[in-house]
């Protein structure tokens, strides 16, 4: 029987400083009839909770720990920054390593700029292709979650032309109608919003593999189509690679699929574990960004010193290593873990006796979701 008692009383204490006990609705673990557990350490891919009860961590983090928890080079690196300072409020040195090491990587990228959050930089790149376009709406698709900025918070009306709906209680029914959300993986709505909204549409924004919908990979010829749309009718294409940079190919999604989009935005692997995001792409479109245009974006903590050394640590590792060609295996839908060489079960160290059964993994590289026959 596993304890909670810790756990449970620090959850209690929770409840009257932090609304549901949490910082952000997942942690609660309600949607599957759970309660939070409040972990103290974590190493590898383990975690280990104030009770002192071990779980393995399928999740990285919710992905920025794709090396694994308290790798030792992003500590290292850490610490070494923390020495020298944790914020400066002014340019430092390893902002400029981290942009060049994504201009580098990310095929589309010419210059990048640095946010605190993959919601930032999401909200970020859609203000800036509202300003570069001078168009006001944007098309989402149903399922891809671009973080909690208003515009992206909603949800499909009743049909292809029809506004879209506030999806939160707080966003205003009339930011709701600048945004047009479609349903992904098909070609025909898109025609049908282009042709209904001539000269409105900014861009296009879009998860070239839907993560938070349950990892569902693109359609063959569907990111092409996108691309061949956007390109028709003056909008811009803007890929959120917060989930999927760096982690299908060194390049991210676009990589891997061989997609330019005009904007890219990022997120997790690129802070090592802190909080970050970034958002880049051509050149003459990030330009248009304050100082130098008129779209003003900025950020107190913005290119922070210790986010930014943990993230190089993290790209240096993982894109510098052989671990590339192992994080890049496709797998196809309905493949079992038994076609990747592996029982799909984590064996207890302690006995050969089977600890979790996953019975079904489907995805795009190292992206997996897990389900039951």
């Amino acid at each position: 029987m596993i304890s909670r008692a810790k756990s449970d009383a620090l959850f209690a204490e929770a409840l009257n400083y932090i609304p549901g006990g949490v910082n952000s609705p997942v942690r609660a673990f309600r949607a599957v009839g759970g309660k939070p557990f409040f972990v103290n350490k974590a190493k590898g891919c383990r975690v280990w909770d104030v009770d002192g009860n071990e779980y393995i961590d399928y999740v990285g983090t919710w992905g920025p720990a794709i090396l694994g928890h308290a790798h030792p080079k992003i500590i290292s690196a850490v610490k070494e920054a923390a020495d020298h300072g944790t914020s400066f409020g002014i340019p430092n040195p390893a902002e400029v390593t981290m942009a060049k090491m994504i201009c580098s990587l990310v095929p589309s990228v010419q210059k990048v700029r640095m946010t605190n959050s993959g919601t930032e930089a999401c909200m970020s790149a859609i203000r800036l292709a509202r300003g570069f376009t001078k168009r006001d709406k944007i098309i989402k698709f149903d399922g891809c979650y671009h973080g909690h900025g208003d515009s992206l918070l909603v949800k499909a009306g009743s049909g292809a032309l029809t506004f879209g709906n506030p999806d939160s209680a707080g966003v205003p029914a009339d930011f709701a109608k600048l945004t047009i959300v479609l349903p992904y993986n098909e070609t025909e709505p898109l025609k049908a919003a282009f042709a209904a909204n001539k000269n409105e549409i900014a861009c296009i924004i879009v998860e070239p593999v839907a993560g938070n919908a349950g990892l569902f990979v693109p359609k063959p010829g569907w990111l092409e189509f996108l691309r061949e749309i956007t390109k028709a009718n003056g909008a811009l294409l803007i890929f959120d690679e917060v989930m999927t940079g760096f982690r299908l190919a060194p390049g991210g999604a676009q990589e891997r699929f061989g997609i330019r989009p005009d904007i890219s935005t990022f997120g997790k692997i690129i802070g090592g574990g802190l909080p970050v995001g970034a958002f880049g792409g051509r050149a003459d479109i990030m330009d248009y960004l304050a100082p130098l245009g008129p779209v003003y974006q900025a950020g107190t903590l913005s290119g922070n010193p210790l986010a930014m050394a943990a993230g190089i640590a993290n790209l240096e590792e993982l894109c510098g290593a052989a671990l590339t060609p192992a994080l890049s295996h496709p797998m196809g839908e309905g493949e079992s873990s038994d076609a990747r060489g592996d029982s799909g079960r984590h064996k207890n160290p302690e006995s050969d006796s089977s600890a979790v059964p996953l019975s079904r993994r489907t995805g795009e590289g190292s992206g997996v979701r897990v389900s039951a026959y």
